[in-house]
């Protein structure tokens, strides 16, 4: 009877420890890709970020408009905000290439905004990728910094659409928190609105004609997100290699 329970206290032993074992392993491989998968994906496919580990991303749309972008830029250097992201159409840029400068003088990062600012899913890949490479063609004659970076115009995209922006080395990056100042809700909804952002969020907000309320509400915005981490740019968050991930069907 004796040996009978010994013999089975250490099966008992054997089969706990594998179990951990297996589990903590697991852990591990899940964290460490967790860590480093982009985010909406098609499988093993094209990618959009969304999300990262490290900072807060601040990104500002510009599509059409010619008063609220110098107002706002004005406003992020008075703040002393260093770093952000602005995604602009290439037919915004082609009207406005003194903003253009202005943005690239403070130090920020442009994207693309595509050129027309029309809904991707709705045209044709061919027509999506030409839209691409006519905005792209537009920064490289204002001479800004090559950047892969496109936030889709809508904000609205699918498999195709990433697939297109692949083949033409461009990475979509979409956001986490959206701002929905273009909504004009309200400064203290704004503000309401931004506050939830945390370390490794997008945050969408815009600087064309129709986010009127924007520039009011950023003082307390760029507040509220200063004390959640520092702002880094957008590529600055994928060079870290630390972006989330969500399937798209």
């Amino acid at each position: 009877m004796n040996f009978f329970y010994s013999f089975n206290a250490k099966r008992v032993k054997q089969f706990s420890l594998v179990i951990v074992i297996s589990f903590f392993t697991a852990l591990f491989i899940y964290t460490s890709s967790a860590a480093t998968l982009p985010a909406f994906s098609t499988g093993d496919g094209p990618k959009a970020i969304y999300k990262g580990e490290k900072g807060i991303s601040l990104t500002f749309n510009i599509g059409w408009g010619d008063e609220k972008a110098k107002p706002i830029l004005e406003e992020l250097k008075k703040l002393n905000v260093q770093s952000a992201t602005f995604f602009l159409s290439g037919a915004w840029a082609e009207r406005h290439p003194e903003l253009v400068e202005q943005i690239v003088k403070q130090g920020y990062e442009i994207g693309s905004l595509g050129y027309a600012y029309k809904d991707y899913t709705e045209m044709e890949p061919a027509k999506v990728k030409q839209d691409i490479l006519k905005a792209q063609e537009v920064f490289t004659k204002l001479k800004v910094k090559d950047s892969k970076l496109l936030r889709v115009p809508t904000g609205h995209f699918n498999k195709e659409v990433l697939k297109v922006a692949d083949s033409v080395g461009y990475t979509v990056v979409h956001w986490s928190v959206n701002s929905e100042d273009w909504k004009n809700p309200g400064v203290d909804q704004i503000i309401d609105n931004v506050s939830k952002a945390v370390k490794g969020d997008i945050v969408l907000m815009h600087a064309s004609d129709s986010a009127i309320q924007t520039q009011e509400a950023l003082p307390q915005v760029i507040k509220h997100l200063k004390s959640k981490g520092t702002f880094v740019k957008v590529s600055e968050m994928i060079t870290n290699g630390e972006a989330s991930s969500k399937l798209i069907q």
